[in-house]
């Protein structure tokens, strides 16, 4: 090394393991196998959550975030506030009633909008539930789960998986003509959400899938008929797990 005193041992020897000199082995991060992100960001995550325990005495969890804000009567309130607003002002739980009874309503598509129409008259927009299934994390969920987990404290499902659940319930009465159709729709539904199921988009649903109006009834049937899948098929889908 013509140093004196020497400096050999002291020298940076390439790294077996990454090649480098002097070694970085221990400056690169792992892919966390959860997140899939480096460095680890679930700790941060779980720091990030707001427990709200409700009059229930149950506990609901929302994303911490200063910046989402709800209106009540022109005024901006916090998550926090809104939730309990839902629960101990609008009494949420009475306004739906049973579980039952709110599976049965959202089952149907008329009796949905109709019931959608109730919540925001008692001060409660199909746009707040949007908010609130942010900051449940349930965005791959259904507002009917956002409704079950505030009002029930019920852990939300995924669309796909409340499909999958129910697929044989779902096609067991249809022929083949309309389990292609139901099928088409069920997987609007899983990409897009529950819109997908009202009644006003039917024509676009059937104009998309088969071209036209009448192509569809070639296939399908009259309206009537069609329409009648298209509600009926919905009882099963939100059906309890079981059932």
């Amino acid at each position: 090394c013509s140093n004196n005193p020497c400096t050999c041992e002291s020298a940076s020897r390439i790294c077996a393991t990454c090649n480098e000199k002097p070694c970085v082995c221990e400056k690169v991060k792992k892919t966390c196998e959860e997140c899939n992100q480096s460095p680890c960001i679930c700790e941060h995550k779980k720091q990030n959550k707001v427990r709200i325990k409700l009059s229930d005495g149950k506990v609901r969890e929302l994303q911490s975030m200063s910046s989402t804000f709800f209106y009540v009567d022109g005024k901006p309130i916090s998550a926090e506030e809104f939730l309990k607003r839902l629960f101990d002002t609008l009494k949420l739980p009475e306004l739906l009633g049973s579980e039952e009874e709110l599976r049965k309503l959202w089952a149907n598509p008329m009796t949905r909008r109709e019931l959608l129409k109730k919540l925001e008259g008692a001060g409660c927009h199909v746009d707040d539930l949007r908010k609130l299934q942010e900051l449940i994390s349930a965005q791959d969920s259904d507002l009917f789960d956002v409704l079950e987990y505030i009002a029930y404290a019920k852990p939300p499902t995924t669309r796909a998986a409340r499909v999958e659940t129910n697929r044989d319930n779902i096609y067991n009465l249809l022929n083949d003509k309309q389990r292609e159709f139901v099928g088409y729709v069920l997987r609007n539904y899983v990409d897009v959400g529950v819109d997908e199921l009202d009644v006003t988009k039917l024509s676009t649903v059937l104009t998309a899938k088969y071209g036209s109006i009448h192509a569809a009834q070639e296939q399908l049937g009259s309206v009537q008929d069609i329409q009648s899948t298209f509600v009926d098929f919905q009882q099963y889908l939100y059906a309890a797990e079981g059932n």
